[in-house]
């Protein structure tokens, strides 16, 4: 099959591996107002920190002719990311245009931090759904993990207004690392079962190579569930589709749900349909990946649809990735594209 009759009859697109593409990552910035000891640590991303230039950065209109021909491929899914995204101007302008592609899931991760005065507004632009990371509630942690000293009460203060403007079911990421906010587990768990949101407890990842990661500081899946297990009983629920990275656990109570992503800890990636674009319109297979492919050149140098389709295709039908199978000491440090980068 060519790549024209793949889109034209929107059949995914499979790898190596028999993994459809459904879902699309688009990292739309490589800033962020935060400075995430274990995603873009100070001692790097500094106030010398040279960041791409806006020419660099993918265009609305090249951001939307590429979720366009992924849809085609099969693409179902398309979550904004960053960098933090609401840091990018006008981005409800590129709400609205990725939300006339007919029966796309949109949706966004962000840091909370603008939230409060943006959810109405990406709301009405066409947003489905969100994601807020938040890796503790006490204000110390919080703070020294985002070393910014953005309090909690802030993002706290975004997640409602998301709510309140029907952006929902809204998703709450906490990353764990050993020694820094593994007592927030519990805490965190509570007041989001309370809520009524998801929480989604992230092992400490070893992506990119600057924030500095060890085994020791990972705090397993287990450890996370069976913590939460003691206080709130938890008994393991389905899948919602296949390929899903979160392991899904509801209250025995019927209070709802958490998720656990074994990042580290299991084959999570196994069935992972996810294929990621960097701000500047490279290509990637993998969280864990060490190159891209680069479609900017492609939509820069006036490429016809037939090309561009013909470009993922070649990329997707020869994907074979499968890092969390096969991590070891040597892959651990190969070096890898930073999680900012790609976004997560």
């Amino acid at each position: 099959m060519t790549a024209t009759s793949i889109a034209a009859s929107n059949t995914p697109t499979r790898d190596r591996l028999g993994r459809p593409l459904r879902d699309l990552r688009i990292s739309i910035t490589d800033r962020c107002n935060f400075r995430c000891t274990y995603c873009m640590p100070k001692e790097v991303f500094g106030k010398d920190y040279q960041f791409l230039e806006r020419s660099a950065l993918l265009s609305f209109e090249e951001i939307t002719r590429l979720a366009r021909a992924f849809v085609q491929h099969g693409v179902e899914k398309i979550r904004l990311t960053g960098g933090e995204p609401l840091i990018r101007r006008n981005i409800e302008q590129l709400i609205a245009m990725l939300a006339e592609i007919p029966g796309l899931d949109l949706t966004l991760t962000t840091n909370g931090s603008s939230l409060a005065k943006k959810a109405a507004s990406l709301k009405a632009a066409g947003l489905k759904r969100i994601t807020v990371s938040l890796d503790s509630l006490d204000d110390a942690v919080f703070m020294g993990m985002n070393d910014v000293d953005f309090p909690v009460a802030k993002v706290l203060e975004g997640i409602d207004a998301a709510a309140a403007a029907g952006l929902a079911p809204i998703k709450i990421n906490m990353v764990v690392k050993r020694g820094v906010n593994e007592h927030s587990i519990v805490p965190m768990a509570r007041y989001f079962k309370q809520q009524g949101h998801i929480l989604r407890f992230i092992e400490f990842m070893d992506v990119g190579h600057t924030n500095g990661w060890r085994m020791d500081d990972v705090v397993s899946a287990r450890e996370i569930v069976d913590l939460i297990s003691k206080d709130m009983p938890l008994e393991p629920a389905d899948p919602n589709y296949t390929g899903e990275v979160a392991e899904r656990w509801r209250y025995k109570d019927g209070g709802g749900e958490i998720g656990v992503i074994a990042s580290v800890t299991q084959a999570f990636c196994k069935d992972c349909t996810r294929a990621r674009i960097s701000t500047e319109g490279k290509l990637y297979t993998c969280l864990f990946a060490t190159s891209g492919h680069d479609l900017r050149a492609l939509l820069r140098n006036g490429a016809s649809d037939e090309a561009l389709h013909a470009a993922i295709a070649g990329v997707w039908t020869k994907r074979a990735d499968r890092y969390s199978e096969i991590r070891s000491e040597k892959t651990v440090k190969l070096e890898k594209i930073e999680m900012s980068y790609i976004g997560g």
